[in-house]
């Protein structure tokens, strides 16, 4: 990108790219892509469409710049946009789709051998969280991925989805309470 702007700060840029400085939004965008993507893809499960919102995201969030007023910070400001993003997309959809969890939210290899069934019960596991994501509103899902998967605290969430904190708290403790209730009735399908 532009020389020095890897030095300034999202604000700096910010007000470079509302000054018609694109390379100021490149730089903008090449931070917090990857972000954006995982927010989306946590959504909507496949590649296509994650990459259709994020780019969705950017284009939002390049027409609303003037709006940006600073009181959160721009990463919080376009978490939102992205999650608005999604929530829209998932309301509108006609059909359900999948949350692929990969081994990076699963936990850490265990320092031991493999038994041969290792693979086809961390697979069943994996399909089984992704169901019952499946199973929560798009509200619940997205204060879900937002704290278990971004790790935002409760407050930046409640500034990116844009409703209070209490909300937050209550709309958490409902898609947990839901997703263990889900979980445990898969574990009970399987049997020991």
């Amino acid at each position: 990108m532009g020389v020095g702007y890897e030095g300034l700060g999202d604000e700096d840029l910010v007000a470079r790219a509302r000054a018609a400085d694109t390379a100021a939004f490149a730089e903008l965008y090449r931070r917090h892509r990857e972000r954006v993507y995982r927010v989306a893809y946590r959504f909507c499960g496949n590649k296509n469409d994650a990459l259709d919102l994020c780019q969705e995201t950017f284009v939002k969030a390049f027409e609303s710049l003037g709006s940006f007023r600073g009181s959160s910070s721009f990463a919080t400001w376009l978490t939102r946009i992205a999650t608005n993003t999604c929530v829209d997309f998932s309301r509108h959809a006609r059909f359900r789709r999948s949350v692929s969890l990969d081994e990076h939210y699963m936990g850490s290899e265990a320092a031991h051998e493999p038994r041969p069934t290792e693979g086809l019960e961390r697979e069943e596991i994996r399909q089984a969280v992704e169901a019952a994501l499946e199973e929560l509103t798009p509200e619940h899902r997205a204060v879900f991925v937002l704290h278990a998967f971004e790790g935002l605290t409760y407050q930046e969430i409640a500034e990116a989805v844009g409703c209070p904190l209490g909300t937050v708290m209550s709309r958490l403790h409902y898609a947990r309470k839901r997703l263990r209730g889900l979980l445990a009735r898969f574990a009970k399908d399987i049997g020991p």
